[in-house]
């Protein structure tokens, strides 16, 4: 439970961070926020790692739930375009970060379990 918490709090860091970067265009001050939302969401994600979740897994998770919550939180706060090609975009991520979570499983180990 605390990996996933952990990797929670890095998707909102880093959600946070990127918005700021887009907000940072109207007034150089979020340029801060840009700066502690990635430090941070590298350091909580680095705990991720440390609390035992594989690397591709965390990333692919990580990666995907920023994008997909970032282009909506876009649309929604900056009134950026919101198309069906990039909903299908984040739906082939969401797909692929799925496969790479599947994968990740060993199946000798499930056979021996």
């Amino acid at each position: 439970m605390r990996k996933w918490t952990l990797l929670g709090a890095a998707i909102a860091a880093e959600v946070s961070g990127t918005l700021s970067l887009r907000a940072s265009q109207d007034h150089w001050a979020w340029l801060i926020l840009v700066v502690i939302g990635y430090v941070s969401s590298f350091i909580l994600l680095a705990a991720v790692l440390r609390a035992g979740m594989p690397v591709g897994v965390a990333y692919g998770i990580w990666g995907a739930t920023g994008t997909a919550v970032t282009a909506v939180a876009a649309s929604v706060i900056f009134g950026e375009a919101f198309t069906w090609p990039i909903a299908a975009g984040i739906a082939l991520i969401i797909a692929g970060v799925l496969f790479i979570e599947f994968g990740s499983h060993d199946r000798r180990a499930e056979v021996t379990r």
